[in-house]
């Protein structure tokens, strides 16, 4: 056993105070990202917490790290393509650290009407799907579906409330 654990620390290599930086660039560029998430990846790398603040400064500065522009980035992504409500959106954001402020300022990323129509196509196709029950329990479960992918409970029932 200590001979595997001393060679797995041997084989892996020391990288310099650039090597790091530019991984850091690499992992911001591919994909926007957040100061918690980047703070994450740093911890692969045993940094100093000086030599940290260093590489933060310099993605924030070079505009390759930017909160606004991730958490706009990341509530388009999760609602046009994952079809989340904006309860999940938000509460997702907020175990990223983002702010309750920057969240809100943020969320007209989000059309209204999209969403409406969105909740009701959702509503529509989960709702037909139901075999086999009677309808106030088609209508139950499709709510608690809705919720569990963040829609708001009034939302929820104006499209329920307009068929």
């Amino acid at each position: 056993m200590s001979i595997f654990v001393h060679s797995f620390f041997m084989d892996k290599k020391s990288l310099t105070f650039d090597e790091i930086k530019l991984k850091l660039v690499n992992y911001c560029v591919y994909q926007d990202r957040c100061h918690y998430e980047v703070e994450l990846k740093m911890k692969e790398f045993l940094l100093i917490p000086e030599a940290k603040d260093k590489i933060f400064l310099y993605l924030i500065k070079e505009n390759y790290l930017n909160e606004e522009r991730f958490t706009r980035s990341y509530i388009r992504g999760k609602f046009y393509i994952k079809h989340w409500g904006r309860n999940k959106i938000k509460m997702n954001l907020k175990q990223k650290g983002i702010t309750e402020k920057l969240i809100s300022k943020s969320m007209d990323e989000i059309d209204a009407d999209d969403y409406e129509k969105t909740v009701n196509k959702i509503y529509q196709d989960y709702f037909s799907k139901q075999k086999g029950l009677k309808e106030y329990q088609k209508k139950s479960k499709t709510i608690k579906h809705l919720i569990s992918k963040g829609f708001e409970y009034d939302v929820i029932l104006d499209v329920i409330n307009n068929e």
